[in-house]
């Protein structure tokens, strides 16, 4: 069994809002729900959990009535940090077999295409991980100084990041923090090795006013 963790415990704090951004409306419906759909249309035999804030679950379930909304999705409450938000959803897990992509609730615009390498480099290696390559220069820093660096030679992480299921799920029970800032750097931490897909610039992850904005044009390319 495949599976699809969709994590979605974020605020609005960054967004000026008092609803959680997975709810922000894109093209009439909640951005979480957009997200959702890309993973059931990539395959409808993937189990889907979703991970919230349990105060939000009395919205999930008026936002599934108000939008007619029937893809079987199984609820998870979050943790206090999206470590502790994606173990809960890990532990939720009982097969031993098969591959899960951890994905951002808030990444609506992942393409099936993505998935599949994910799934695929995952199923042969163990991992499958999206990310691009920068389009900026970069520089690093050190102290007061600061030197120019190949930008070729680093990249930009994205999600989903797919994992044979046994493998993560010992990464976070042998985590011993949960600072890490992706899944991919826990499971290296417990000897993992990585592997990189290539990403998509449009998979944009919505967190403040102007993605929202980037997000209604993103729509707009899509449907065109």
């Amino acid at each position: 069994m495949d599976y699809a963790l969709i994590v979605a415990g974020g605020s609005g704090k960054r967004m000026g809002s008092h609803k959680p951004k997975q709810f922000l409306l894109l093209d009439k419906q909640p951005v979480l729900l957009h997200t959702i759909k890309v993973f059931y249309r990539f395959s409808k035999s993937l189990k889907i959990i979703i991970v919230l804030p349990q105060s939000e679950f009395s919205t999930w379930e008026s936002l599934v009535k108000e939008h007619d909304f029937n893809i079987p999705v199984t609820l998870i409450a979050g943790g206090e940090t999206r470590f502790d938000s994606v173990k809960n959803g890990l532990d939720s897990i009982h097969d031993s077999d098969g591959l899960v992509a951890i994905h951002d609730g808030v990444r609506p615009f992942v393409s099936i295409e993505v998935i599949k390498k994910c799934y695929d480099s995952a199923r042969l290696h163990g991992s499958g991980v999206a990310a691009v390559t920068s389009k900026d220069s970069i520089r690093k820093i050190t102290g007061d100084q600061n030197i120019s660096v190949l930008r070729d030679d680093y990249r930009l992480m994205q999600t989903p990041q797919t994992f044979n299921i046994k493998l993560i799920k010992e990464a976070y029970q042998m985590a011993s923090h949960k600072e890490f800032t992706d899944d991919a750097s826990l499971a290296e931490s417990n000897g993992v090795k990585i592997r990189l897909v290539e990403g998509d610039y449009d998979n944009l992850k919505i967190t403040t006013p102007e993605d929202l904005i980037i997000a209604q044009a993103l729509l707009t390319k899509v449907k065109l």
